[in-house]
């Protein structure tokens, strides 16, 4: 799974063991996680709608999302647990502020889409040990199937890229958020109430 999201570092592995004692946060922030890359990808359609398979992608995407936020909904409520409100996500927030701002609009494309893939990709492979390694096997199923999902995610988004910004080196770019994506990693708190 690591070759195919390129990602540069693995998850600190005590991250997964105090996450399965915390799965009330953890199902929480998850909620909110997957409605902020519902309306991510509802932005990008608004911003660029002249660009059709972005668009019809992205459309997919979104419903797609917004269904795992009403499954994540689903298995809050079976355990007797509130959505709660949204936390700082601090991991995307850093991320986001390697999208560059002005010049072209195809070069702010080209971040927004690799932005949001590492973050897909980063959210596949915390939900593969969450299926490898949470006690509850409900649960356990349930994150197999969402990380399925997220490497489809990762994938479109990268697809998208090199479709709608063939005049950027998307592979070189990827690179350099990949490195900056590990370097954010390794520097936050391991935290028991963060997907991320």
């Amino acid at each position: 799974m690591k070759t195919i999201l390129k990602l540069k570092l693995n998850t600190d592995p005590r991250w997964v063991d105090i996450a399965s004692k915390n799965i009330e946060d953890i199902l929480v922030d998850h909620a909110w996680c997957e409605q902020k890359a519902a309306s991510t990808g509802i932005s990008m359609i608004i911003h660029y709608p002249e660009k059709m398979r972005l668009v019809d992608e992205l459309t997919l995407l979104v419903a797609e999302e917004w269904s795992h936020f009403e499954r994540v909904l689903d298995e809050l409520r079976k355990r007797g647990f509130a959505l709660g409100r949204p936390r700082r996500d601090e991991y995307v927030v850093q991320l986001l502020a390697h999208v560059r701002k002005g010049g072209a609009r195809e070069r702010q494309l080209l971040d927004q889409l690799l932005v949001s893939a590492l973050i897909e990709a980063r959210s596949c492979e915390r939900f593969k040990l969450l299926w490898k390694h949470i006690p509850d096997p409900e649960l356990s199923q349930f994150y197999y199937e969402l990380m399925v999902s997220e490497a489809g995610h990762f994938v479109s988004y990268v697809d998208l890229a090199k479709e709608y910004c063939a005049d950027y080196d998307v592979d070189a770019r990827l690179q350099e958020l990949l490195k900056i994506e590990g370097d954010i990693v390794t520097n936050l708190p391991v935290r028991d109430d963060r997907m991320h």
